[in-house]
Order: C-alpha cells, then sequence, then structure tokens
C-alpha cells in the first residue's frame, strides 16, 4: 500500500480480522486521518475506542458516498478494499490526486448470483492518476519473516492487540463461517477445539 507517515486511511469492513489488523498496524506506522466502515453501531464503537481509528460509520445508515465524505470531508490518500461496491465507488471519490487503492476482497458480492455493482466514477482513476492493485497474501510469502520481525514485538509489548471472535468445538465451523460472511464476529474468527485454552 506503501502507506506513509501522516496519510489519511479508509479501510472498509473494519471490523472484520483484515479491517482490525490494518487499522492496528495503520496507527503504528503513523497513518493520519483512519477512517472505516462497519456493519453496526457497536462495532463502529468498538474500533473507534480499541482499535485506534478516528472515525467509523455503519454503512447501514446512509448512502457510503455521504458517510465517507463527512467522516473524512479533507479526502483520503489510501483505500484498503475489503468490500468492493458502493464502498469502492465512494473510495474512488474520496481519493486525492496519486492515491491508491489495495483491493483484498469484494464483499459486496459475496454471493455469486448478484449483479455486479456497476462504478459510475471509474474515469476519476485516470483523472486523479490514482492506482488500484489486487492483493493477496499468498504473492507476499517471501516478506513473512519481516512481518514478524516488525509486529510480534508489539504484539508481546501489548503495544497492538488482538482481535477475535472464538467459537468452541469443530462442530461449529459451518456457522462460524456462514456468521463470518453475515459480519457477526469482530477481529479474525477462531475455531478451537473443544476443551483447548
Amino acid at each position: 500500500a506503501e502507506l506513509r507517515e501522516g496519510q489519511d486511511v479508509f479501510v472498509s469492513a473494519a471490523a472484520g480480522g483484515v479491517g482490525t489488523a490494518t487499522g492496528r498496524l495503520a496507527r503504528l506506522m503513523g497513518a493520519g486521518r483512519l477512517v472505516g466502515s462497519a456493519g453496526t453501531a457497536a462495532k463502529a464503537a468498538y474500533l473507534t475506542e480499541h482499535v485506534g481509528y478516528d472515525a467509523v460509520f455503519d454503512y447501514h445508515t446512509g448512502p457510503t458516498a455521504e458517510l465517507l465524505a463527512k467522516a473524512a470531508p479533507d479526502g483520503i490518500d489510501l483505500y484498503m478494499d475489503n468490500v468492493g461496491g458502493e464502498h469502492l465507488e465512494a473510495a474512488i471519490s474520496s481519493l486525492r490526486a496519486y492515491g491508491r487503492i489495495v483491493r483484498i476482497g469484494t464483499m459486496a458480492q459475496k454471493n455469486s448470483t448478484d449483479t455486479p455493482y456497476a462504478l459510475r466514477n471509474l474515469p476519476d482513476i485516470v483523472e486523479k492518476s490514482l492506482r488500484m492493485e489486487g492483493f493477496l497474501v499468498s504473492n507476499y510469502r517471501d516478506v513473512q519473516e519481516e512481518l514478524n520481525a516488525f509486529v510480534v514485538p508489539h504484539l508481546q509489548s501489548g503495544r497492538i492487540g488482538l482481535d477475535e471472535t472464538v467459537v468452541d468445538g469443530f462442530g461449529g465451523i459451518v456457522d462460524a463461517f456462514l456468521g463470518m460472511l453475515r459480519g457477526e464476529n469482530l477481529g479474525k474468527i477462531i475455531v478451537r477445539a473443544a476443551g483447548a485454552v
């Protein structure tokens, strides 16, 4: 994402495993204004109170473009996209010149029968000289040790915390997965073997 200190960041699905980790790491790396979207007011409150987001909106409360413009009135430099669709369109409008979009997921189209959302502002990518790139963690295995060297000391010191929803017993694995797709988790969802600590 090439985040530079002081740059403003928007993260969609900020209460999920990727969104909470992104928020914590962006804050650690000196991000400026950190804005997120989430599916409930309770998740939004958790993100501002515990993860380090400056503003988080519940995307169910209005058009995403309006909510993002209110949360980041001066625009953003970087968009971490876990959703696509209306969120991506709103981010393109809010990005400053030479902004960047990292596409991680497309939760807005998790159902393969959904009609793809037609972005109406694609010309802005050219007009603002934006860069958009897909991201698969499997393409970056060669930097895993670098990530560990950076993150582990901060985890051990307590400077950054873990955000996880734990489901006990492998019998709950299907419900846990479906719950994650429905946004019922906060942070990473973990299925723990019965009796494990």
